[in-house]
């Protein structure tokens, strides 16, 4: 298990400081993999390098991508984080950085994970947050919940090197091979599939179809699941649509 195979994700950071400090974090902590996804701000600007210190280095290496998906297609646990724990689609799997980093740490054996955060005006959406397999809330006080995106970052990182050295500590540096878990990009063909033969036969209808899908998502997301689970899933998304395709389902439940 490599602390290589951690990825920092900042999904549109506005201000170079905070870009420099996340570096310089990374840096602290020997991760190394940092993506930002449509910046405002980016890795040459001259405060971002002045506050890197020691993290230059990962700056020149940031890569750039326009979505969240694309920095995330070939991760196999994704966390989100937020300060704000309201409404169903920020339920699901979420806790605390040491509750949830262990299990990145062990993830990060079968393969890339990411902690992935919002832009500092307003944090991620809950359709970003939706696209990942939980989501971390660092406790603070309610008066005043807004944590710096650097501050955030040093929070989490803190605690994913420590569950990591826990680990290698306990001689799991190297752990037994397990199945293999199916990318992040081949996991969204798979819902988007599913979604669409959910929503034939009418199990998916009106104003609580993404509810219910979010649902789905994070009960298919914490089984980790292996690329012929993925495959079974296509399966049963194409027998969905053949089911409604021969009964002329309208996708609306009858009666």
């Amino acid at each position: 298990m490599s602390l290589a195979n951690c990825r920092v994700v900042l999904v549109k950071p506005h201000f170079a400081g905070n870009l420099g400090s996340v570096a310089r974090a990374m840096r602290n902590f020997g991760l190394t993999d940092l993506v930002l996804v449509a910046p405002y701000t980016f890795p040459d600007n001259p405060e971002a390098r002045r506050l890197a210190t020691h993290g230059e280095g990962i700056l020149d290496t940031t890569r750039i991508v326009p979505d969240i998906g694309d920095a995330v297609a070939d991760c196999v646990l994704t966390l989100a984080t937020s300060a704000l724990t309201a409404g169903v689609v920020r339920r699901g799997m979420i806790g605390t950085p040491a509750e949830l980093m262990p299990r990145l740490a062990e993830a990060a054996g079968q393969g890339p994970v990411a902690i992935v955060f919002g832009p500092e005006p307003h944090g991620l959406s809950n359709e970003e947050i939706g696209r990942c397999h939980g989501m971390v809330h660092i406790p603070v006080d309610p008066e005043y919940p807004a944590l710096n995106l650097a501050q955030a970052a040093t929070v989490c990182l803190y605690e994913y090197r420590r569950a990591w050295s826990a680990r290698v500590n306990a001689g799991r540096d190297e752990p037994a091979p397990g199945p293999l878990v199916a990318p992040h990009a081949d996991q969204e063909r798979m819902f988007e599939h599913l979604r669409e033969g959910l929503r034939a036969v009418g199990f998916l209808f009106g104003e609580r179809q993404d509810t219910l899908m979010h649902a789905m998502r994070h009960l298919v997301g914490r089984a980790m699941p292996t690329p012929a689970e993925v495959r079974m899933l296509h399966g049963l998304a194409r027998q969905l649509l053949w089911v409604a395709g021969r009964r002329g389902d309208a996708g609306e439940p009858n009666g």
